[in-house]
């Protein structure tokens, strides 16, 4: 009888079917709903800008790569996540050479320049908007209300609200925040195709449940607590549907590299999250505080990895 040699590793010894392309094609399963959306609200200029942004994130992962003389893993869709995550985080009518630097930056100078995959410290198309937002604001913040003949260019839902704090909303704005016909982003069309997306995730094991609900739940705390400057805080589910939290709750928080390891830590992420989402929608200059929360927790994750550890077995506390 032939016997096959083993070579054996150091532990631990675990083997899985789980592949880095299955967890990604998850994550594009579930922002598909909200692609399809966005396309269907804002028209061809919106599939314009996404398929820009995902071109030139696989092309500049590409190019770099080969430059570089490293392995080229564009073919494991960590780019197209990226180009598609930074496309939702754009108004739909963009010039397409917007989305193309954004991408260039998103997996040059965040992702490949710290090491590729895995070793970025901030997520990369966050850190993208926020470079294109502080250098093109005048772009960044034009919005087209929907592609039919008599489309307009409008504020967005935050920026509404943060102009007139005796907003009241009605019925029909909660059905429009949760299945689409609003001003903003492309990802922010519709909070109900996001909330299907991160449920699926949820549901495939891709991404833990304590960062988006503990971000969502905590964001709904601090807003009802703090309020705004009028009565508005008695419609914090009006809140919690508008701008990007659910994007960044489920699709952005969760990034691997950028999340604390432990559960306890991710619970810390989540609230976190909230609490300054919460303070730079309510008291900051921009109407929306969800890109610059998350990318703020982001830097404290190495620090809430140090101090939030599980205790190692046996090393209990020591009786006097």
């Amino acid at each position: 009888m032939k016997h096959q040699m083993l070579t054996v590793s150091s532990p631990p010894h675990i083997y899985g079917t789980d592949t880095v392309v299955r967890r990604m094609g998850d994550v594009i399963i579930a922002l598909s709903p909200a692609c399809a959306l966005g396309v269907y609200y804002y028209g061809i200029s919106a599939f314009f800008t996404m398929g820009m942004s995902v071109l030139s994130a696989v092309l500049a992962e590409f190019l770099f790569q080969k430059v570089a003389g490293k392995k080229v893993t564009v073919n494991d869709l960590s780019a197209v996540i990226t180009g598609i995550l930074l496309a939702f985080n754009l108004p739909p009518e963009v010039p397409l050479w917007l989305p193309a630097v954004g991408s260039f930056f998103a997996i040059i100078a965040v992702k490949q320049l710290f090491g590729g995959l895995g070793s970025n410290f901030v997520n990369p198309a966050l850190a993208a908007r926020a470079f294109l937002l502080a250098s093109f604001p005048m772009h960044m913040t034009n919005w087209t209300f929907l592609t039919t003949p008599d489309a307009v260019t409008s504020a967005t839902q935050l920026a509404v609200i943060k102009g007139n704090p005796e907003f009241v909303p009605q019925m029909a704005d909660y059905s429009a925040l949760l299945f689409g016909k609003i001003g903003g982003c492309i990802g922010e069309t519709s909070a109900a195709a996001l909330i299907a997306g991160g449920v699926y995730l949820i549901y495939r094991n891709v991404i833990n449940w304590r960062v988006p609900v503990f971000y969502i739940g905590s964001f709904a705390v601090f807003a009802f607590v703090l309020g705004r400057e009028s009565y508005f805080s008695a419609y914090v589910l009006y809140e919690v549907l508008s701008g990007g939290l659910m994007l960044g709750a489920f699709f952005m928080a969760t990034d691997y590299a950028t999340t604390p390891i432990t559960l306890n830590g991710k619970i810390i992420m989540g609230i976190g999250c909230g609490l300054l989402t919460v303070i730079i929608r309510f008291y900051g200059g921009y109407p929306e505080g969800v890109s610059y929360a998350i990318l703020i927790m982001n830097i404290f994750v190495p620090l809430i990895d140090k101090y939030v550890r599980p205790r190692v077995y046996g090393k209990g506390r020591r009786m006097a």
